[in-house]
Formats: C-alpha cells, sequence, structure tokens
C-alpha cells in the first residue's frame, strides 16, 4: 500500500512574512472602520435600549422559578436568618465550580474589605489544569476558610483564642493570640495564614513629593495602609504594631457584614455568581435548596473535619 504523501507547507521567508503582517493590518483597519461606521450609522429599524438585551437561558442549578435576583434573595434570606438568635442559625457556603471562571475578583475584594497585608489571603481561588494538550481545561476552585464543624485549629490553640461560634465560625480573637502557629499546622486546607507586619507600599515610592499626604514618602507606607480594618466587629490598627499583627489570621465570612446585614463580600463580588451563603438551618434559603439539589462535595472529608463549605462539580 502507498503512504500518503506528507504535506508540504511553504516556509514563509521574512520579507513574505512583513508582506503578510502589512496585509493583515490593513485588512483590520478597514473591517475596524466599517465597523465604527456601522455603529455610528445604525439602520432606522435597529431595536435600541433594553429590547436590544438578548435573553439568556437559565443558569443550570439554579431554581427555575427564581423571580428575583439571586443576590437580592439571599440579602433578603440573611435578614431573616439575622432575626434570630445566633444558636438557631447555621451559617454555611455553597460554591458552584461549574460557574467560577477564575476572575479573582472574590479575593480581591476580600482583601480590600478586610485590609490583608502581604501574605495574608483568605480565599485563594486554586487552579487546576486538567487534560492533554490540545483537550486541556482549567478548573478554578475558590478555597475559604471551611469553618468546619470539627476544627482540628481549635483544640491545639494554648491560649484558647480560636473558638467555634454557635452560628458555625470559627474566630480568632486577636488580643489574645500569641502568634504560635500552632493552628496554621493543624488546619489541613492551608486556610490559615499569618501576619507578619508587612506594607505593600513600604520601600516602593522613593522621590515622592513632598507635598502630597496622601502617598508614601521615602519608601514610608500609603496612609491607607494604616486604616483600621473591622474584623469580628472591632476596630484593630496596624499602625502601631497592635493586632491582628503577628497573629493567625483567616476567613471568618466577613462576620462585620453579617452583623450589619450584609453578605460576605465574596458573595457580593463574584461576578460569575459561583458563590452562595445562607442559613442551612432554613430549609427554604437557596443554600439549602442548592445542597439538596446536587450532590455536593466538601474537600478532604477523610479528615473527619466536617467543612460547611460545599461544592458544586
Amino acid at each position: 500500500m502507498r503512504e500518503p504523501e506528507a504535506e508540504h507547507r511553504p516556509v514563509l521567508d521574512r520579507r513574505e512574512f512583513v508582506r503578510l503582517g502589512a496585509i493583515t493590518t490593513v485588512g483590520a483597519a478597514v473591517v475596524g472602520s466599517a465597523l465604527i461606521y456601522d455603529r455610528l450609522n445604525p439602520p432606522a429599524n435597529d431595536v435600541e435600549g433594553e429590547a436590544s438585551i438578548r435573553k439568556l437561558d437559565g443558569l443550570s442549578g439554579i431554581p427555575s422559578s427564581e423571580s428575583e435576583d439571586l443576590l437580592v434573595r439571599m440579602q433578603r434570606e440573611l435578614a431573616r436568618a439575622m432575626a434570630k438568635p445566633m444558636e438557631q442559625r447555621q451559617w454555611v457556603m455553597v460554591i458552584d465550580t461549574r460557574k467560577c471562571v477564575g476572575c479573582h475578583a472574590c479575593t480581591i475584594g476580600c482583601v480590600a474589605e478586610n485590609k490583608l497585608p502581604p501574605g495574608v489571603v483568605y480565599r485563594p481561588v486554586v487552579t487546576e489544569e486538567a487534560g492533554k494538550f490540545p483537550n486541556v481545561q482549567l478548573r478554578f476552585t475558590p478555597r475559604p476558610c471551611m469553618q468546619c464543624d470539627a476544627p482540628p485549629c481549635v483544640p491545639v490553640c494554648p491560649v484558647k483564642a480560636t473558638w467555634k461560634r454557635k452560628d458555625g465560625i470559627v474566630a480568632i480573637d486577636y488580643d489574645k493570640c500569641i502568634g504560635c502557629r500552632y493552628c496554621l499546622t493543624a488546619c489541613p486546607y492551608g486556610a490559615r495564614t499569618s501576619d507578619f507586619g508587612e506594607y505593600y507600599t513600604a520601600g516602593v515610592a522613593e522621590g515622592v513629593q513632598r507635598n502630597d499626604p496622601d502617598r508614601p514618602l521615602d519608601g514610608a507606607r500609603a496612609r491607607y495602609e494604616e486604616l483600621p480594618n473591622h474584623e469580628y466587629h472591632k476596630k484593630f490598627s496596624r499602625a502601631k504594631h497592635g493586632s491582628p499583627m503577628g497573629n493567625a489570621r483567616k476567613c471568618h465570612y466577613c462576620l462585620h457584614r453579617l452583623e450589619e446585614g450584609m453578605l460576605p463580600m465574596c458573595t457580593t463580588t463574584c461576578i460569575g455568581r459561583a458563590t452562595y451563603f445562607g442559613d442551612a438551618a432554613d430549609p427554604d434559603s437557596l443554600v439549602s435548596e442548592l445542597i439538596a439539589k446536587h450532590r455536593c462535595q466538601t474537600l478532604l472529608p477523610e479528615k473527619g473535619t466536617r467543612p460547611r463549605v460545599y461544592y458544586i462539580l
């Protein structure tokens, strides 16, 4: 049997490559000009405004009967939960990994909300590459604190600075924490980090004009980095090397926001609507519906920690 002849492709020399690039550039300019002209001179029968927005099919996994924005629903359910005593509400988070686009908006929103310094991250997004070339895809897994029902970080603390609240949140008392980092070692998820007192702007602004009070001078810190944060509904200032410097730090579901009737920052900033938060003690809540409808999984169930963060795969 005669072997098929190998495909021969002409090799472009430098002159041909430059000519091809010029043709491509001119073609793109012509198309761009046509598009601009078309936008500036729309046909008379073009539909404008809200009528021009194409309606998309409902997202899988979300009840099709939803008549209100999911954030609005979760906000309403949050108000209902906060009206109950603490022991009657059980906070959980559901993350739909099918909808996470890896934008890291939740990570950045958390950093801004809690004024996190370098090296301290409450909600990293783990990126995993699956498949073999050319069939390769990326999977993204946000990983906040699991708020475990059997948290291994609690019993190892020698000063009882961390504990499990009645509403399910694992909290830290920065004023008690001695920075031994036993809890960091005990957490199988790596959800705890230590605040070593670093600043993003320290040492990067030499030569800044001295008449600009809002920018660091000769490597000093920017003023915004010394503003206090309000974690655990308290006021903590790092300006004089106070707490939480030297402490263990972790996600706490934005407890200070919950007590003001606001959802966690990661939930509100998720552009893919992949993060859901609510009261699992409420059978009518969105998180309860999602957990009941899907075969949700938790991370490292073999560790026996009983996490409160559920993943839809």
